[in-house]
């Protein structure tokens, strides 16, 4: 099972699994999702607070230094565990920032759906309208917008520093620029012809982020910044500049078990990772992403559907940037992101009556994230 799959795997775990039992510290929070609800739902069905608390008991541990959580909808919790620095044993920051992954994709995908509300992008358009020359012949079937959105591209995965954390420790500083990952992915020619197959991987965000600076004549970083962070209030979020490593602000730092020792890997280039997961951000605008691009705000009507319409194809899960669970009979959409040190999940039920964001720094955050989302995810949709 590839890390792609695992990756997957554990996104329905996530949401589709029985929370154990669990007891810790952390306290109802007034919301800072505008319009959200404070304390517990009228009917007494909130949120486990107890299961949440026993969560993040005993932080530190060999599985994570520190957690910060946010439930919301109908009633709310917030916590914040653990560590912020091993070294110095100072608190974890409950406004901590992280590298949320592929958390990212969500933002990707809505900056697209924008330009196409716009009139700019056709998502039914082949790729090469856009990025002429890009897609070779070898891809007999043209690759549209939507296929890139929806996981159905057939596009293989490009160059990489290596197939694990352990692999990439040692070029963690250096620059793999995405143009070279997107060119390495396509000369391999398709893995499938496109729109037969869902398969996730990061090559179709990346390439649809090369298509927003096209089309705008912009960095996609500042256009992420003007159409999404300032007018969602997020403060906090940010992409790095060129091959800086650092997070910049308040943070927790990351750590990775390499032979047996936790080691710390909060600095690191990301370059490769572009529009499918260089985001830095905060569990409070992740919250507040989540809120407004569920109600409208974000992406209008009708492109918004695309975000909760899954291609009618077998074991397809996967829309525009989330992907869709059923959960007690009801559905829930969510992403899960993840880069060496951090663990980030945003999820919700798409009335919003529950939604569930967390930063984990897990120290095997690139495995299948199993034990952390039964451990940290679950409790918040246990009722």
């Amino acid at each position: 099972m590839n890390r792609r799959t695992r990756t997957a795997l554990a996104a329905v775990l996530l949401l589709g699994l029985a929370a154990g039992p669990v007891t810790a510290t952390a306290a109802l929070a007034a919301p800072s999702a505008p319009g959200a609800a404070e304390g517990r739902a009228a009917d007494g069905q909130g949120p486990d607070v107890a299961a949440l608390r026993a969560g993040i008991a005993g932080l530190p541990d060999r599985d994570a230094t520190a957690a910060l959580i946010r439930v919301g909808g109908d009633g709310r919790w917030t916590g914040t565990a653990g560590v912020r620095d091993l070294r110095t044993g100072a608190p974890a920051l409950a406004d901590a920032r992280f590298r949320a992954g592929s958390t990212t994709k969500v933002v990707t995908a809505a900056l697209v759906l924008q330009l196409a509300a716009e009139g700019k992008v056709d998502l039914g358009a082949p790729v090469n309208t856009y990025l002429p020359g890009l897609v070779p012949a070898s891809f007999t079937t043209p690759v549209t917008v939507r296929h890139l959105l929806n996981f159905t591209s057939g596009i293989q995965p490009g160059a990489s520093f290596g197939d694990t954390v352990e692999e990439e420790y040692p070029h963690r500083f250096e620059t793999l620029p995405y143009q070279e990952v997107v060119a390495g992915g396509l000369s391999k020619g398709p893995a499938f012809e496109a729109g037969t197959r869902q398969q996730y991987g990061n090559i179709g965000y990346t390439i649809l982020g090369m298509l927003v600076e096209k089309v705008t004549g912009d960095s996609y970083a500042h256009q992420a910044e003007v159409r999404i962070f300032r007018p969602v209030g997020m403060t906090g979020s940010s992409f790095p500049r060129g091959a800086d490593p650092r997070i910049h602000g308040p943070h927790n730092r990351g750590y990775q078990l390499i032979g047996g020792e936790q080691v710390d890997v909060t600095e690191w280039n990301m370059t490769d990772r572009f529009a499918a997961g260089d985001m830095i951000s905060t569990t409070r605008d992740l919250e507040r992403f989540v809120f407004a691009l569920f109600r409208g705000q974000v992406v209008p009507e009708p492109q918004l559907k695309e975000m909760f319409t899954v291609p009618d194809l077998p074991g397809a899960t996967r829309s525009a940037g989330l992907e869709r669970l059923v959960v007690k009979g009801r559905e829930v959409w969510g992403k899960t992101g993840a880069r060496p040190g951090y663990h980030t999940v945003i999820a919700a039920t798409r009335d919003l009556s529950r939604t569930l964001v967390y930063s984990v720094n897990s120290t095997d955050a690139k495995s299948d994230g199993l034990k952390i989302v039964q451990r940290f995810g679950l409790a918040a949709f246990n009722r």
